[in-house]
This record gives structure tokens, sequence and C-alpha cells, in this order.
């Protein structure tokens, strides 16, 4: 992963992710929009495996789900943007070779 890939996916996923975790996760999926798709639906999951709203009458309202509704937006825009290792519109991901054999006639 270069460094223009690691400053990418600082800029979506903020600068406290640790970049030792995002090179392994880059190695293992091969691109840098896999890579943020993973780090926010796993952030995601975490805040909703907690209830999203805990309230004491009188004292204190904690509400994590604009938190959720606000990484829910990211992944959508994530998805309309180009991620720097992304192949350029209109080329093809890979090229396949298929031999062309003549059957025999009957």
């Amino acid at each position: 992963m270069d460094s223009g890939v690691l400053r990418w996916l600082a800029a979506q996923l903020g600068p406290d992710t640790d970049p030792a975790n995002l090179a392994q996760r880059y190695d293992r999926l091969g691109s840098a929009r896999a890579v943020a798709d993973e780090v926010l639906h796993e952030r995601i999951a975490a805040l909703l495996s907690e209830p999203l709203r805990i309230s004491v009458n009188g004292v204190a309202t904690i509400d994590h789900s604009a938190n959720v509704a606000a990484l829910e937006r990211r992944l959508t825009q994530l998805n309309t943007q180009m991620a720097p290792d992304d192949p350029a519109p209109g080329t093809p991901e890979t090229l396949v070779a298929v031999p062309l054999l003549s059957r025999p006639r009957r």
C-alpha cells in the first residue's frame, strides 16, 4: 500500500485509525475501498451491539442513533467516490484469453 492510499484511508476513516491495521487489511482485501467499507461496517456493528439510547430520568441521556446514521451516510458517500487504487472508468478489471477451437463437423 502506497502513501497516497494510506492518506485517502485516513481521510475517510479519521486520523486516529491505526496505519498498521489498515496495511494488514489492505494486504488481505486488496483495495482501499474494501478496507474503508470493512472498517465502517465494523464501527456500525460495534455501535449496534450496545443499546443506542440510554436515559436516566432527570440526569442524562446518551443517544448513539445519530452516530449510526452518520456512519451509514459515510458508507453511501464512499461508494460514489473514486479511491486512489480504483481502475480508471471504462478499463476492464481483468483480461482473459479464451482459445477458440473449431468443432468437428457432422
